[in-house]
């Protein structure tokens, strides 16, 4: 099966000089890809002539006018800027000539101008955005939602559950992922009414529910998949990046504090590099819009072009898969039981 990916080139921090790039490293690995790059033509043309090993004839260069800025109002990015490089790259999985679009822009706006154009599956409520959280068994655990719905029912929870169980046996490979919903403890009766309705709304489901995990738990794997609403899960997750960040400093700076402590550095290089690239973010590029009629997925907005390929391959694995027809069709059985 051949899988066609629409590119909005010119979203995030650095546009051309990351997506192009990406996408021709990216086609290099997958010659059943063809991708559309989509932005400003002359600007994609110029990098792409830098690369001897562009695979021209599965690229397209689709022009756009127009470019969603970080810091763009959602009003301005969905009314106003009708011919921008995202909403451009997202008609394209409308008309049915892409599989799946990615992009770095404005989250906002993207999650906005996808909703308008490509609806929402029928029996969702609320799309979500999932996205996977390095733990310590060395793989990611998915964690949803992280920042589309501030304020959540017990049946958006549900939902999201519905939803991420099928990424997950899609994109990850595993058949029967588990399922935890974040709580303040593990007892059934800890927790807000909203998670302990959840809670109890899970269990009635075919779904392979753990039951109620702590926050600690997203690191320690203990379930494949964590549910939480959207105000929840983006203070975790921009909570754990500070973190990561934080700790990265004082452990350089540490470091450098004398000439031997650099020399220490030098003799513990080897397992440092082994343990950043454990919980290197950029393995775990690229978020996915849940719950949409069509693959969207999200990039970092500062990712490079390494972090960028990952979002690609996000992309790749959910288009090939028919991710999006099968949580439709998750959604038709549940209606029909």
């Amino acid at each position: 099966m051949s899988v066609t990916l629409a590119i909005d080139a010119m979203g995030g921090d650095h546009g051309v000089v990351v997506t192009v790039p990406a996408a021709c490293d990216f086609l290099e690995k997958h010659t059943d890809v063809k991708i559309a790059l989509i932005g400003d033509p002359e600007l994609i043309s110029q990098i792409l002539s830098k690369s001897s090993k562009a695979p021209v004839k599965r690229i397209q260069i689709i022009p756009a006018s127009e470019v969603v800025l970080m810091d763009d109002p959602i009003e301005i990015a969905l009314r106003r800027k009708k011919d921008s490089s995202m909403r451009v790259a997202i008609e394209q999985v409308k008309e049915g000539v892409a599989d799946a679009v990615i992009s770095s822009g404005n989250t906002g706006a993207l999650m906005a101008i996808s909703r308008y154009i490509l609806k929402t599956l029928d029996g969702v409520d609320r799309p979500a955005i999932a996205a996977a959280i390095p733990n310590e068994l060395g793989r990611g655990t998915t964690m949803l939602d992280l920042g589309a719905n501030a304020d959540c029912e017990p049946i958006h929870l549900v939902q999201f559950a519905q939803m991420a169980n099928v990424m997950v046996q899609v994109v990850d490979g595993k058949p029967i992922p588990s399922i935890g919903l974040l709580n303040i403890g593990e007892e059934v009766i800890k927790g807000n009414e909203v998670v302990k309705q959840t809670s109890e709304l899970l269990r009635q489901t075919n779904l392979n529910f753990y039951g109620n995990v702590e926050g600690n738990d997203i690191f320690k794997g203990t379930t494949d998949i964590v549910v939480c609403d959207g105000f929840v899960g983006n203070v975790v997750l921009k909570a754990s990046e500070g973190l990561a960040k934080m700790m990265s400093g004082m452990i350089r700076e540490e470091f450098n504090r004398s000439w031997l402590t650099k020399l220490m550095a030098v003799c513990v290089m080897v397992p440092l590099l082994r343990v950043r690239k454990r919980v290197d973010h950029r393995r775990y590029n690229g978020a996915v819009l849940l719950g949409l009629r069509g693959c969207v997925i999200k990039s970092h907005g500062s990712a490079d072009r390494f972090a960028f390929g990952f979002a690609l391959e996000r992309a790749y694995e959910a288009a090939k898969n028919r991710m999006v027809d099968r949580i439709a069709a998750a959604f038709v059985a549940e209606t029909t039981e």
